[in-house]
């Protein structure tokens, strides 16, 4: 299995890395340009690069544009959390994911955005499913916050000093 795994976040990347050691071909894809303001993309981006340096982990860096992600989700701005609006901003980018994944010679796609107790779990499997189908790649369906995820990830940011973000990313989740 070549893995690209999309990072939404250092904190929730931490528990993947921990668990997915040994994987012989992991590259670590933070792709997010839902982030706002871009100097909170600037500070998550920092943590990324952290843990990089932490693990040695081999990594990619997607382009920031948040005006295609505003795009993906106009029409959804008042949505609640976890409703379409968060549906759609998963499903953006576990698309960039899988077309990055074809691009680079991955045959699977799979996220941290599983770690959050704030995400839908079976959301997120059912999108990265059916996106990594129509482009003829795999899906790696962890669920990274059992197994006490979650609290592992707070554990290892704190060890390594990673910034923890308090809303989701998006201008929308700040409220």
């Amino acid at each position: 299995m070549r893995l690209l795994l999309h990072v939404c976040c250092a904190p929730d990347a931490t528990v993947a890395l921990e668990r997915l050691q040994g994987m012989e071909r992991l590259r670590l894809w933070f792709d997010n340009p839902n982030i706002h303001p871009s100097e909170e993309y600037a500070r998550r981006m920092e943590a990324f690069l952290k843990l990089i340096c932490h693990t040695g982990t081999d990594y990619q860096l997607g382009l920031y544009n948040p005006e295609t992600w505003f795009e993906a989700v106009k029409g959804h701005e008042l949505e609640p959390e976890k409703g379409e609006r968060c549906r759609l901003c998963v499903s953006f980018r576990l698309k960039r994911t899988a077309e990055q994944a074809h691009q680079s010679g991955f045959d699977t796609i799979g996220t941290v955005l599983t770690t959050s107790p704030h995400k839908k779990t079976t959301m997120v499997h059912e999108l990265g499913e059916a996106i990594a189908r129509d482009f003829g790649l795999g899906y790696f369906s962890e669920d990274f916050k059992k197994r006490d995820g979650f609290k592992r990830s707070v554990e290892l940011s704190r060890q390594f000093g990673l910034y923890r973000q308090n809303y989701c990313g998006c201008l929308y989740s700040m409220r």
